[in-house]
């Protein structure tokens, strides 16, 4: 006998009310995409349940899959026998001397099949006898034990699982649209990236690069990050847009003081136009309330003046410490930390402007025609998707 389901607990998902069929079904598509390259592994749905059916793989690389899928509430290994009272028996015997220093259990069954012969509670106090008659120095604890053996009876078979492991929970990606993320190759970017795909947000991504002063490091930098993101989601599609010229111009003609506000200006203008051609309703950035110059409440006010679409800003609220606690979580802190400089930080004014005027920046943008720089930038863009197959760094091309 071995485990040989694993059994997929929903949490926000089970809300949705009349819409939750949509959420499943991106769930389970979610779900089968991250175990394809599983031989013979399958994914199926019961009433409130979804099961991967291990079919002879080793469950412990697969849980680690479905561990990295939003939508996901909780895991258990399961065993799943014919709704027989022996069968049932002996599997929750082996659930349970699957699990490390147990003093203490307790047996739950849902009887959802009505069919079966034996209710809950009897079969309850069945299963926790055969339990304390075939261990040593393990008691019944009904209210803090060390480990809950649950049995669920179905109408097609009974299944057993011990032990639980907690899952992203969120919103499946893809339930709740698009979204273009300004992906910088900081640490903050794609915190922001990973909490909205909890919110069911598929990605795309935006990188402006401004070579000689950025290199390739740096723009592989940002490939590898998006990497990384795709372990939470789906593919990812990356647009490099070449930024030189129209930084130059910018830090030449404008204000000292204003340039940085004018340059996340041109960076929203350039984003969306992105979105219109890919179909995408909105921008996210890891912007943090009063961190850095262009992140007070004025600069954010001048900035969104130039673009009508939603701006999602995940790390708002948190302080910097909450965002690297984060990124050390999902595996992007070393990556972000790596010495390689992105546009936002090779051409810093002395004193920037905190508290820029919307009626000034209007007026010092009047005063010089950047849209040639903004259209060459628009068609320089180079686009490449990045999948959970792609090669793993920079160092893999040399």
């Amino acid at each position: 006998m071995e485990f040989d389901h694993i059994l997929i607990r929903y949490g926000e998902m089970a809300l949705k009310g009349k819409n939750i069929k949509q959420f499943i079904n991106q769930l389970q598509q979610n779900v089968q995409q991250k175990v394809k390259d599983f031989p013979n592994v399958k994914v199926k749905r019961t009433q409130g349940r979804m099961f991967v059916l291990l079919n002879g793989n080793e469950p412990e690389p697969i849980m680690e899959k479905c561990k990295k899928i939003f939508g996901i509430q909780s895991l258990s290994l399961a065993i799943k026998v014919d709704n027989e009272v022996e069968k049932v028996k002996e599997a929750a015997l082996y659930a349970l001397k699957q699990e490390e220093s147990v003093n203490t259990f307790k047996v739950s069954v849902k009887r959802i099949n009505k069919d079966f012969p034996v209710r809950s509670q009897e079969m309850n106090q069945v299963l926790g006898g055969h339990l304390l008659s075939k261990t040593e120095g393990i008691t019944v604890d009904v209210h803090n034990p060390d480990v809950e053996v649950k049995v669920e009876i179905r109408k097609e078979a009974t299944y057993i699982t011990s032990g639980v492991t907690r899952g992203l929970g969120g919103l499946p990606v893809g339930t709740s649209g698009k979204s273009l993320l300004l992906l910088s190759g900081g640490i903050d970017s794609p915190v922001a990236g990973f909490l909205a795909m909890k919110r069911g947000v598929e990605i795309e991504a935006i990188h402006f690069h401004s070579p000689p002063y950025t290199s390739e490091r740096a723009k592989q930098k940002v490939l590898d990050l998006a990497k990384q993101l795709t372990k939470f989601g789906k593919s990812i599609k990356v647009h490099i847009v070449p930024f030189t010229k129209l930084q130059q111009e910018i830090f030449r003609e404008m204000p000292d003081a204003y340039a940085m506000t004018i340059m996340r200006r041109m960076m929203f203008r350039i984003s969306e136009e992105v979105c219109k051609k890919e179909g995408i309703l909105s921008l996210t950035t890891g912007e943090n309330l009063g961190q850095v110059a262009s992140q007070t409440m004025d600069s954010m006010h001048t900035i969104n003046e130039v673009t009508n679409y939603p701006i999602i800003r995940p790390l708002v609220t948190m302080d910097k410490q909450e965002v690297i606690n984060i990124s050390h979580d999902i595996g992007t802190y070393e990556t972000s930390i790596l010495p390689y400089e992105d546009c936002c930080t090779i051409f810093v004014p002395k004193s920037p402007k905190t508290k820029p005027k919307r009626d000034k920046v209007n007026y010092y943008e009047s005063t010089y025609d950047f849209s040639p720089s903004i259209q060459e930038a628009l068609e320089g863009i180079e686009t490449t998707k990045i999948t959970d197959k792609t090669l793993d760094s920079f160092s893999d091309l040399l």
